[in-house]
């Protein structure tokens, strides 16, 4: 299949513009907090993780020390490593892409690649999806930095509420029976009740505790709800666990 023609790799790019679009806003926001042009731009390549970026910025705007800083940014990034388990072993990837992978490995890539059934569109997904994310995020954050305070309020732009909209859309229809909602929507409620107390990067490890224990100790498949009612190896018996692509 030509990557044009892939649903995989439509998907993979319609997120990296509406994710990367938002990095205007964080470009605008960093040299606001008092980091140079070129620290700016490096966060981003280096970094590349939006959630652990803000955290960052937001507490050197804040006056906190670099370490405090650090530690914010560590919190909302343990998530990666997460992913990046499962992607390994969804993806296996060899050679020179191993650290490349895991580079790219953030939210949009891991939803993009698991949310297919297929291997090989599984793996488009997420190359489309994490270069995609990577070049836009990058470009859009070199012309926030340079804009400035041409921008005005980066946030009035509403650049933040597309980005999270274009990530639901791509997992909501996922959701396909009552208990992935019911763990969707207690997870939300708990975020949303401990970002006022809690500091930066450790509501999202609470609803992914919650979640996992969820999963750990509920009842029935893990999967149960998550993938369409389809059979995905037509005429063959599905594979091991384990087995993919390489």
């Amino acid at each position: 299949m030509k990557l044009r023609q892939s649903p995989a790799a439509k998907i993979g790019a319609s997120i990296a513009v509406a994710t990367g679009l938002y990095g205007l806003s964080f470009g605008a926001l960093a040299v606001a907090a008092g980091l140079t042009f070129w620290q700016t731009v490096a966060l981003s390549a280096l970094m590349f993780t939006g959630g652990s970026q803000f955290a960052f910025i937001g507490v050197v705007a804040g006056g906190g020390a670099g370490s405090a800083a650090f530690g914010a940014a560590t919190l909302l990034g343990v998530r990666n490593a997460v992913y990046g388990m499962q992607l390994n072993a969804l993806l296996r990837p060899t050679g020179w892409r191993r650290p490349v992978a895991a580079q790219l490995t953030i939210d949009e890539s891991a939803a993009t690649a698991s949310g297919q059934l297929d291997p090989d569109e599984r793996r488009r997904g997420f190359w489309v999806a994490g270069v995609g994310v990577f070049v836009m995020w990058n470009l859009f954050t070199v012309a926030g930095a340079l804009l400035g305070d041409a921008l005005g309020d980066p946030r009035a732009w509403g650049l933040d509420g597309a980005a999270v909209a274009a990530f639901l859309a791509l997992l909501w229809p996922r959701l396909r029976a009552r208990e992935p909602v019911a763990i969707a929507v207690v997870c939300a409620v708990l975020t949303v009740l401990a970002v006022p107390v809690a500091p930066p990067g450790v509501p999202i490890l609470v609803a992914a505790l919650v979640a996992g224990l969820w999963g750990w100790f509920g009842r029935g498949r893990a999967d149960e709800g998550l993938e369409p009612d389809v059979e995905p190896y037509p005429g063959r018996h599905a594979p091991a666990a384990g087995e993919g692509q390489g």
